[in-house]
């Protein structure tokens, strides 16, 4: 899952400052960590030690603020029975990786990515998000070729991946739904050559760009197996130890280095 989180930190700094191209550094000193990394954390911890996701959701929100979190799940945070609230939001996407790579049956995969959904993204869009991502993440590790785990993709989720990345970034603009950028974020892997080049297409698009980069990040980490040492140290560095903690016996239990 250290791959998602990598492609949060580095495409932090440009979500509010888009760039439309592939040649940027990948740190600075600006860089930070969003409300992607702290979830995607949450929910490993759930994987790993058996908490209720939304316990866990809500107690690292809290334990994190001022992280880029959106309103809706805010309100939602600071509710100690909060209902689910409909939303077909890219949250549900973004912090979904630890079970792409936790778990061994496709069909458990959908049905965690699923439960680490309903809590608040109960909306069919925002559990289609998370169960696209999550698949991806399992068929990309599992040895599935591009071209296999964009058909099952498109034939799963109905999701459209023709649209080349070029053509995307030419018109490509905010948008924070799943069905507005799970989609892209999936085809910046399809078209990606190593794991960093995924980062950087991801990003080169525009929008969301931070959660995009962790999508793409998650899947690319799972298809090409690896994360540089570069990435992994800095990632390292901007965490603090509770995140940096869970997120190396997460990588180390599930042999997602």
């Amino acid at each position: 899952m250290i791959g998602s989180i990598a492609g949060d930190i580095i495409g932090s700094i440009y979500e509010w400052n888009n760039i439309k191209t592939t040649d940027f550094p990948l740190f600075s000193s600006d860089n930070f960590f969003t409300d992607d990394t702290v979830l995607t954390v949450a929910v490993a911890d759930c994987i790993l030690h058996g908490h209720r996701y939304a316990d866990k959701l809500r107690e690292y929100t809290l334990d994190y603020p001022g992280r880029g979190y959106g309103g809706s799940f805010l309100a939602w945070a600071h509710e100690i029975d909060g209902r689910p609230y409909n939303s077909w939001g890219n949250g549900s996407a973004m912090r979904v990786s630890p079970v792409g790579f936790a778990f061994n049956e496709l069909g458990d995969v959908l049905e965690e990515a699923r439960r680490t959904a309903v809590v608040t993204h109960n909306h069919s869009e925002g559990i289609k998000g998370a169960q696209a991502v999550a698949a991806a993440i399992f068929l990309a590790r599992s040895g599935e070729t591009k071209k296999e785990i964009k058909a099952y993709i498109e034939r799963t989720f109905q999701y459209d991946l023709s649209q080349p990345l070029d053509s995307i970034r030419s018109h490509y603009q905010f948008d924070v739904s799943c069905q507005g950028s799970v989609p892209q974020a999936i085809i910046a892997f399809l078209e990606s050559s190593d794991y960093e080049d995924a980062l950087r297409k991801a990003i080169s698009i525009g929008g969301d760009s931070d959660t995009i980069a962790c999508i793409t990040g998650g899947i690319a980490q799972g298809f090409y197996s690896r994360v540089s040492d570069f990435i992994k140290e800095k990632v390292t560095e901007i965490l603090d130890p509770k995140l940096n903690g869970i997120t190396a016996e997460f990588s180390k239990k599930f042999d997602c280095l």
